[in-house]
């Protein structure tokens, strides 16, 4: 027996089908016999079949500094693959015949199909897919990023790669004993890079993100996006939601975000308040159930998207993206949340992107083990992050502007902090200066209230204090407020307004007919991911409402 394919499950990253199971997918897939050392899927490389072992063994491999290295070994039973045979990304491992046997391969779009209406097979592939994505990051397979920390493209792409939870092993050519070896068999000097090297070769040269995202295999804008009945712009929790429930209903739906899908709620290691998850979900997991419910009902997500305009044309309106492309809807909701401010210190720019972080992934945590690392913030994410970060640092100085912890944080996680053994709560406390070298070793804080001024070791620094809304594109176009908030419903009526006016304005559009606002984007919203998830399923059924009344697009009331 091998040891690695009869280490007991215990937690469903590598579950074994039932006979009933594996007999319902033959009657989509086809029987072959595998031989030893054959390919059935290569890292970097398509992978359009979905295999179920019958006979022999499989290895899962990834290439190590040019050298294979096995991660798993699988029997009779067990499926390959993981998250992004889903999602339709590239493969980031290979899978190698171990011992001859026979395999059931299953066309991804049966499988697919099959998911979708089979509960029982969907939980059980699922399941293991979330699991193993997660795997696969912490233990930083993937492809690789090899540059330097103090490069801004090298951090670019790796909070790329964070957001978008793909598995990435990130290589510093000024700490990695390896990387020049690596470089020099690659045949790159140290100035040329970053660079992206997959399956023991260079696959890009200082990318843009949308480069990035085309060799991974994600969803980037292209013909087939270019117009719809509604294109939701930001692909947070409501942005989702409002994709599910409109592909759902039968609009053709565009989703479109310029970073990643999930939003600021993606990036949250836990959410333990979300109605139907008793023991919590992370953001990420959320956002990735969202992603392939949204696609099996036929919605289009892009990724990267960058908006720049917003522009009414023939009964239609026309948003601008960053590449010089557009795509015409007849109805548009603005889901572009709100990013974190950053902090007003000399230097910070320095830290930022392997120090300074704004999200509290497992990559950004895994940066982080067994030393101590200061938050700034005194919400929800804040103290989110703080839990997650005190099971692996030695310590977390939580750092709190205000005087009461429960004032913009949720009882329940401020009761957990307040409990937490490794987490120190500062309240009326700022961070004043960053103290380091080539990395953060410490950050002077001072207590504002006494004037006291006192330094805290800390390796890494994690920022969550206000928001602002990604709004810059509309300034112009649609009534912001004096923060940059979409004004939307009764907010956008004027004083003369009569109240026959007032009764028919919907309550999430906006000063533009048939654009609407949901989320974090919009002024007066909860800020809680329950409801923009509720948000986003309501704009739905005003869009609906919109779309049904006759008249263009602009000159309806």
């Amino acid at each position: 027996m091998d040891s690695l394919s009869e280490t007991p499950d215990l937690t469903g990253e590598f579950p074994r089908l039932t006979e009933g199971q594996i007999e319902s997918l033959a009657r989509s897939g086809i029987r072959r016999r595998t031989e030893a050392g054959e390919v059935l899927f290569r890292e970097g490389g398509e992978c359009p079949e979905f295999f179920v072992i019958l006979e022999g063994k499989v290895h899962i491999v990834e290439d190590l500094h040019g050298e294979a290295r096995v991660l798993r070994v699988h029997g009779p039973g067990r499926f390959l693959g993981e998250l992004g045979l889903l999602t339709g990304e590239k493969a980031f491992t290979s899978a190698v015949v171990a011992e001859p046997g026979e395999v059931l391969a299953v066309p991804v779009d049966e499988l697919r199909s099959r998911v979708s209406c089979d509960p029982a097979l969907a939980d059980v592939v699922l399941r293991a897919y979330l699991i193993r994505r997660s795997m696969l990051i912490g233990s930083g397979s993937g492809f690789r990023i090899i540059g330097s920390r103090f490069s801004p493209d090298a951090r670019r792409l790796r909070d790329f790669a964070a957001r978008n939870r793909l598995p990435y092993r990130w290589i510093d050519v000024e700490e990695d004993r390896a990387a020049e070896t690596i470089l020099r068999r690659l045949g790159v000097r140290p100035e040329e890079t970053p660079i992206v090297s997959w399956d023991g070769r260079v696959v890009l040269r200082n990318p843009s993100n949308a480069e990035l995202a085309r060799a991974i295999g994600l969803p980037v804008p292209g013909p087939a996006l270019n117009t719809c009945d509604l294109l939701i712009v930001g692909a947070g929790p409501a942005g989702l939601a409002a994709a599910v429930y409109g592909a759902s209903e039968g609009l053709t739906t565009t989703i479109l975000d310029a970073v990643a899908v999930g939003g600021q709620a993606g990036t949250s290691p836990k959410i333990e308040n979300y109605l139907g998850f008793p023991a919590g979900i992370s953001g990420s997991e959320l956002a990735e159930r969202a992603v392939i419910q949204a696609e099996k009902f036929g919605a289009h997500i892009g990724v990267p998207a960058s908006a720049t305009s917003l522009d009414p044309s023939d009964g239609h309106y026309v948003i601008g993206l960053e590449d010089g492309t557009t795509v015409a809807a007849r109805a548009v909701l603005i889901a572009t949340g709100a990013r974190y401010r950053r902090l007003d210190l000399d230097r910070l720019a320095d830290y930022e992107g392997f120090c300074v972080f704004y999200a509290a992934t497992l990559n950004e945590v895994a940066m982080c083990r067994y030393g101590p690392v200061v938050v700034v913030g005194g919400g929800n994410s804040a103290g989110q992050a703080a839990l997650s970060l005190a099971e692996h640092a030695l310590r977390v100085h939580l750092l709190v502007r205000g005087g009461d912890l429960t004032a913009n944080m949720s009882r329940y996680l401020a009761d957990r902090i307040e409990r937490s053994p490794h987490v120190e709560v500062r309240c009326h406390t700022e961070v004043r200066e960053l103290v380091g070298g080539a990395a953060l070793d410490a950050v002077i804080v001072q207590n504002t209230e006494t004037g006291l001024r006192e330094k805290l070791d800390a390796i890494a620094m994690f920022v969550f204090i206000g928001a602002v809304p990604g709004t810059q594109w509309l300034a112009g176009r649609l009534t912001l407020d004096d923060h940059g908030f979409v004004r939307t419903g009764p907010d956008v009526l004027q004083p003369e307004d009569d109240e026959a006016t007032q009764l028919r304005m919907p309550l999430l559009q906006t000063s533009l007919p048939g654009v609407f606002a949901a989320g974090d984007v919009r002024r007066g919203s909860a800020r809680r991911v329950a409801s923009a998830v509720g948000e986003g399923a309501m704009a739905v059924r005003l869009i609906h409402e919109y779309l049904e009344r006759p008249g263009p697009a602009g000159d309806r009331t």
